[in-house]
């Protein structure tokens, strides 16, 4: 045998070495670890920099075996004795470190685990990827995982190894594309990124997809998080909440950017969760609503997106708190009554190279082709879901939200991109799918596979859908076709309510349309009535920014259609800031303007609010009968010259409610409506109340119906009818 090619037995073939040297090799384990050689048991490490390496005796700390240095820097090798288990004792020029050998232990997560996942089907992928401490042969650590199948060399860095790549290369499972490895002696607090070697060289440093920690940005470290489990107090809020059937309920949703509702008086860059939950729930309780729902709280980078390009579907965003702490948050907000809604974003992603964009330096998590994997709109990439892998990662990231930290609902962001493949493209910029058609028919099944498994694993929780167009069955059940979402946002009579009550009154009759047409479909779908986040920046100005006329008459266009929507069929919402009549636009860098409440016209908004919510929970026909149209009528729906909407709500016998908006500047004397019920109605609301900040005209608190038939009900009201301002009576008998 030629010199060149002659090796010891400590030694490992020369290309094999080079690799290690140059972190290049993809199988560390065929060459670092014990290795049986010629008869001989063999033990090899890698540890750059090092000056000696002993192996010590797991049990009584004696030298087990001298490793010597060969071929590379950094490579050391030695006869072991026997098969007794040991540690490496590995000296640094500045200190001695002591540690089992990470690649003295066999395969890590088992079959299942494996199968499950290149199946999409896995549902604890946030308790078994990513870095979980665990103990393995009586040794505590962390054992890493991460999906990276084009890869073509993964090794986990962080503050335990100098950040440096060749020292704790991965383990390739190849029936699923996933890299493993049980580093011993760290644990929880520890920073760490994934270093890959992609089939076009080497990438940026990445975070964790499936990281349960992160550090704050702009920082871009995932953490190793705390594995004790939360101790929770709300076991009977879950065992109610599985009870109620959220149609029936009345759902009134307080939509808040955590950042933003008040900020902290020091430097940081908002209040921490504890300190939120002290500020917002007294708050919120006093107000009534029934649920919270946060603006996206996963993991991501840039705090002007709100949350909405997430880097991270596991972890909550550190500039709140780590996740126990978020925890506390929802645990408080069960015992104060108080439901947590999760804004969740599984329809597109940022770019960042820190990130999930060409994770293995391959279009991985996205599609290849940017007319079906990059967002036009928002300078971001879709998932590819037609990948099983990406589907079982969103579903478990939604699970994780849900059941680790027991909140209450996800409303799905941005389900129309989802839907439509030609979404917000021209003609040649988008692919058709399989039949030749624009729908996606991968979102389809991953929407469903998504809704089914959530209502399975999580009875009672909330999945409500942001869907801007007409498409069919979105709160349909998946086995009658339909989505399967509970509810889902009605953006449609958002849009053209605004745009009536944005009109000065004199022309509103040549737009009265646009409050009577939400009706013609109020009752094809389960809907959520949304005055959110997105209708009050960019330009479109406050909501009491929106309302014509003086001072007088704004906060009076806004009552009376706060008094409307109330009224309207549809669960409520309403973005923080809109309780008081927030004047600016709302500012993610900047607090709400609590000094407001001091003005009487801002204070007369928020207690309308408090006493709508009330109203609200007390009177089944305004929340029972959402979607039934059975149970509503219009009583006058035609009278554009005045401007003037009566309907009736009425959920089974003796439980009438008449809304009434008059929304022109002009009193109605004797304005005759016709009522299901004779006998006495009381004015349970008038938004034109002088403790609202109203002039104070309306019925003296009841009225007592004729015997004159009208509008096609057996006894009618004569009412006078306040300007700008809704009337809810309630019958009494």
């Amino acid at each position: 045998m030629p010199a060149e090619r002659r090796r010891t037995p400590l030694q490992v073939e020369p290309e094999l070495a080079e690799a290690l040297a140059g972190a290049r090799l993809s199988d560390p384990f065929a060459v670092l670890g014990p290795h049986a050689v010629d008869g001989a048991r063999v033990l090899r490490a890698y540890a750059p920099g090092a000056t000696a390496i002993e192996a010590i005796d797991g049990d009584s700390d004696s030298v087990l075996a001298t490793l010597q240095p060969i071929q590379i820097d950094g490579l050391f090798a030695a006869r072991m004795p026997d098969a007794r288990p040991y540690r490496l004792r590995i000296h640094w020029p500045d200190a001695v470190q002591d540690s089992e050998d990470p690649y003295s232990y066999g395969l890590l997560l088992g079959d299942l685990d494996l199968y499950l996942f290149a199946e999409g089907r896995h549902q604890q992928l946030g308790r078994v990827f990513g870095a979980q401490c665990v103990t393995i042969d009586g040794v505590a650590g962390v054992r890493f995982a991460v999906w990276a199948p084009n890869a073509l060399r993964v090794s986990v860095v962080g503050d335990f190894n100098g950040w440096d790549g060749r020292r704790h290369p991965m383990r390739k499972r190849v029936e699923a594309g996933v890299w493993e490895l049980f580093v011993p002696r760290i644990g929880s607090g520890t920073h760490y990124k994934y270093e890959l070697l992609g089939p076009h060289g080497l990438l940026p440093l990445k975070s964790d997809p499936f990281a349960l920690q992160v550090e704050r940005p702009p920082a871009t470290a995932s953490i190793v998080a705390d594995p004790v489990a939360f101790e929770w107090h709300d076991a009977d809020w879950i065992t109610r909440r599985a009870h109620i059937a959220a149609a029936l309920a009345p759902l009134s949703i307080y939509e808040v950017h955590a950042g933003s509702w008040r900020r902290p008086r020091d430097q940081r860059p908002a209040l921490c969760w504890d300190e939120l939950a002290d500020a917002l729930l007294p708050y919120v309780q006093q107000l009534g609503f029934s649920h919270i729902e946060l603006l996206p709280i996963t993991a991501h980078p840039f705090g002007g997106s709100w949350g909405y390009q997430p880097t991270g579907l596991f972890a909550p965003h550190a500039d709140y708190g780590d996740p126990a702490a978020f925890a506390r948050f929802v645990d408080r907000c069960h015992g104060a009554g108080i439901g947590v809604i999760l804004d969740w974003v599984p329809a597109h992603f940022p770019t960042d190279a820190h990130g999930l964009a060409h994770f293995d330096g391959t279009p991985l998590f996205e599609h290849a082709d940017p007319r079906e994997g990059y967002h036009q709109d928002w300078d971001t990439l879709i998932y590819n879901l037609g990948r099983h892998e990406v589907r079982g990662f969103l579903v478990a990231s939604a699970l994780h939200w849900l059941e680790r930290f027991h909140v209450d609902g996800l409303r799905v962001d941005a389900v129309a991109s989802m839907l439509y493949r030609d979404y917000s493209r021209a003609d040649g910029e988008w692919i058709p799918n399989y039949y030749g058609g624009r729908e996606n028919l991968e979102a389809l099944q991953f929407l469903r596979q998504l809704n089914q498994t959530v209502h399975e694993r999580c009875p009672g929780a909330l999945m409500i859908a942001e869907e801007s167009t007409a498409w069919p069955g979105v709160t349909q059940p998946v086995e009658h076709d339909g989505l399967g979402f509970d509810f889902k946002w009605n953006m449609g009579w958002m849009h053209d309510t605004l745009k009536y009550v944005s009109k000065e009154p004199i022309h509103r009759r040549w737009e009265h349309h646009n409050i009577t047409f939400g009706l013609v479909y109020a009752f094809s779908e389960r809907f959520v009535l949304p005055l959110s986040h997105d209708e009050v920046v960019h330009g479109k100005s406050s909501l009491i920014g929106r309302m014509p006329g003086d001072e007088w008459q704004r906060f009076a266009n806004l009552r009376a259609y706060y008094g409307f929507m109330w009224g309207h069929p549809g669960k409520k919402l309403l973005f923080m800031g809109g309780e008081f009549a927030q004047e600016r636009e709302w500012d993610h860098d900047r607090e709400l303007d609590w000094a407001l409440l001091q003005r009487p016209f801002h204070r007369g908004v928020h207690d309308l609010v408090r006493d709508l919510n009330q109203l609200y929970r007390e009177q089944p026909s305004l929340h029972a009968s959402d979607a039934n149209g059975h149970e509503f009528r219009w009583i006058v729906e035609d009278d554009r010259d005045n401007s003037v909407f009566v309907f009736c709500r009425c959920h089974g016998p003796a439980a009438a409610v008449i809304v009434i908006s008059n929304f022109t500047p002009v009193v109605r004397h004797e304005y005759r409506i016709g009522v299901p019920c004779s006998g006495h109605w009381r004015e349970r609301i008038n938004t034109d109340a002088t403790v609202y900040g109203g002039s104070g005209v309306g019925n003296g608190g009841s009225i007592t119906t004729s015997g004159t038939p009208s509008h096609g009900q057996p006894c009618s009201l004569s009412l006078t009818l306040p300007p700008l301002a809704t009337l809810v009576l309630l019958w009494e008998g």
